[in-house]
Formats: C-alpha cells, sequence, structure tokens
C-alpha cells in the first residue's frame, strides 16, 4: 500500500476537513484529517494499521502504546497485526499516564503509535513515560504526519503519509485575522 492508497482511502471516508481548526498541539490550520472516520470502519483500520505495523516489524515490538484517544485504535490494530500487546496512555490532570493496570516492563521493546502527528508532543510525552519506566522505545509511527518535517521526536519516526499543510501559531493565524470561526475537533482539552 503506498501513500495515494492511504489518501485515497481517507478521501472516500469524509476523513478530510476544511475550515479553521484547533489542534490538540494548540496550532491552528485550514485542513483537519479525522482519523476517526477511517478507524470507525474495522476492515479500513485493519488494513492501513497493518500496513503501519510491517514498516516496525523489523524492530522487534513487545508491546505497542498509543495515546489517547487518537492512539487507542491505532495502537490495537498495529499490535493485532505484530501479535503483541496494545495499550494506550492516558492524560490525567494534563500528565501522560499508563492507567488500567498496565505496564511497561524495564527493558521491553515498546513501539508508540498514533493516529495523526502535528508537532509530535503527545507522542515524545509517550516516549519520556516509556523510557522513564525503562522501557526501550523502537519508534513512532502514524497514519497521518502533518508536521511539514518539523515534528521533534528523540526516536526514529514513520508515517504513511506525509501531507503539507499550513499550521498556524495563534497569533499569526490568518483565518483568526479573517474572522474565521475556530472548530477544536480533537480530544484533547
Amino acid at each position: 500500500m503506498d501513500s495515494q492508497e492511504v489518501i485515497n482511502i481517507l478521501k472516500e471516508v469524509d476523513a478530510f476537513k476544511e475550515g479553521h481548526f484547533l489542534f490538540s498541539s494548540g496550532l491552528h490550520g485550514e485542513v483537519y484529517i479525522q482519523c476517526a472516520q477511517l478507524l470507525k470502519e474495522p476492515p479500513l483500520a485493519e488494513k492501513v494499521c497493518r500496513e503501519l505495523a510491517q514498516h516496525f516489524r523489523k524492530d522487534k515490538p513487545e508491546i505497542v502504546v498509543g495515546p489517547a484517544i487518537g492512539g487507542i485504535i491505532v495502537a490495537y490494530e498495529v499490535a493485532r497485526a505484530l501479535g503483541v500487546p496494545g495499550i494506550f496512555t492516558e492524560r490525567v490532570d494534563g500528565e501522560v499516564q499508563l492507567r488500567r493496570m498496565f505496564e511497561i516492563k524495564p527493558g521491553q521493546r515498546v513501539l508508540v503509535v498514533e493516529d495523526v502527528v502535528t508537532t509530535g508532543l503527545s507522542s515524545q510525552e509517550v516516549v519520556n513515560l516509556i523510557e522513564k519506566l525503562g522501557g526501550v522505545v523502537v519508534g513512532v509511527g502514524s497514519l497521518v504526519d502533518r508536521s511539514n518535517g518539523k515534528a521533534r521526536l528523540s526516536v526514529p519516526f514513520y508515517s504513511l503519509v506525509k501531507i503539507n499543510v499550513n499550521n498556524y501559531e495563534p497569533e499569526e493565524c490568518p483565518l483568526c485575522k479573517k474572522g474565521i470561526p475556530l472548530v477544536k475537533p480533537g480530544s484533547r482539552r
């Protein structure tokens, strides 16, 4: 499966949205990719996540971790394709944590996955947590990279699709200056 095939699937399920959006990173932009529209379709979720898993198979991850909410289904499907457990982190009082009796064993090889990366902040927070717990992060994977090459991650990063779109600091956002209503479609408050 190539990048264009993934883009076509995202378009078929109406996952591309245009307007004025506030991302979890705090940045603004005119294009939002709502991967939940893809992930709600089990055969499509399995197909794209299997492709992502294939890229990391050589790294021999022993567990897959995704940040809630966007990374939960991705982590599950990638883990299923790799034949390893899949878990997720949650935010408690703004801090990324493992809950629900999930654990990372010291020395365990961990793959972190997301639906969409804009700055890499959420993924890096998960990487930091895993390393603090003694895990060895083999990489970060995402379905979509909309960082324009600016994601800052301390481990190797791979995405099925790279989409170059405008991301704006709120004070520099031309959409705000035009008075276009801002929409917050993501999961982080």
